[in-house]
């Protein structure tokens, strides 16, 4: 029953209609707990009260599956407002985003021009822009424009999964670039040609590329709720004596906060990846998909 509904909500996450339906509709189906609210007010404001109990936050204004320009413009505009807000609120946190959502899909040059802006502006700030990993077909797309935004500018990171194949030697790759990183298991639904289809298996290479970016000496963000993965960080990191200014702990809105908590309280930097927006459906559903328990929480919320 549990692998019949990860499958359906993976389903749905990618389907365009079920996420344009979802928008005409204000927060629903559970959202509420991994989604900060649909407006930036909303959205510094829950980063505010993780910053009172020293978590720092990366805010993402949701968007997947545009298919003009006109609605790559919106996005752009949405994450350069929030760069504004974070500035002029004084909240600790970054800028989290997806390069679909800014028109690589539509246009790679567009795709680009708009990065630009994003990151100049983060730097005018003193900021940084992290830009999420997606599906498998956007993985090369998206290193490879990363690997062009660093030629000027050495305040954004990107995402690896630890559930594809390729990884390990991009993470070698990427030491060239002494790349800043976040490394999570991955939530996208990929076939067995290029993914590990085993849980174990992932795991295993999700430890092996930790402690290999961390060994390279470069910045590395360990996005998990796994108290297993953290405590083997934890080990590592003290045996192999890196300080704990070269790396952070990530964790999602509305997941494992007493976790958060006690991390913060033991001298760990903790990170708390924030969404927000209208097009909150397909996050949602992601977040559903990966535990059996965010799926029983929505199905007691929605017979309550």
């Amino acid at each position: 029953m549990e692998a019949v509904l990860r499958n359906l909500f993976q389903s749905l996450a990618k389907n365009p209609s079920a996420n344009r339906m979802a928008k005409k509709y204000g927060l629903r189906f559970g959202a509420k707990r991994f989604v900060a609210g649909v407006t930036i007010d909303e959205a510094v404001q829950a980063v505010r009260q993780l910053n009172l109990d020293g978590r720092l936050a990366t805010l993402d204004h949701l968007g997947e599956f545009i298919s003009t320009r006109q609605e790559a413009q919106e996005s752009l505009d949405m994450c350069l407002a929030t760069l504004d807000a974070i500035h002029e609120s004084g909240v600790k946190s970054n800028l989290s985003l997806k390069l679909t959502s800014l028109g690589l899909d539509i246009d790679r040059q567009l795709c680009l021009d708009n990065m630009r802006q994003i990151v100049g502006r983060a730097q005018q700030y003193g900021n940084f822009v992290r830009i999420d990993m997606e599906d498998y077909s956007h993985c090369q797309p998206a290193i490879d424009l990363y690997r062009e935004l660093r030629q000027s500018y050495d305040n954004v990171g990107i995402v690896l999964q630890a559930y594809l194949f390729r990884t390990e030697q991009d993470v070698d790759d990427m030491n060239e670039l002494h790349a800043n990183l976040r490394l999570v298991k991955g939530a996208y639904k990929e076939p067995a040609t290029v993914a590990f289809p085993a849980k174990e298996d992932v795991d295993a290479n999700y430890r092996k590329i930790i402690v290999q970016h961390l060994t390279h000496g470069n910045y590395t963000a360990i996005a998990t709720h796994d108290e297993q993965i953290v405590q083997f960080v934890k080990k590592e990191v003290a045996e192999r004596g890196i300080p704990l200014e070269q790396f952070e702990f990530q964790m999602l809105y509305g997941i494992c906060e007493d976790l958060q908590k006690r991390l913060v309280k033991e001298g760990y930097k903790v990170r708390v990846y924030v969404p927000y927006g209208r097009d909150w459906f397909g996050y949602n559903m992601r977040r559903l998909a990966e535990r059996p328990a965010n799926v029983w929480f929505v199905m007691k919320n929605l017979f309550r």
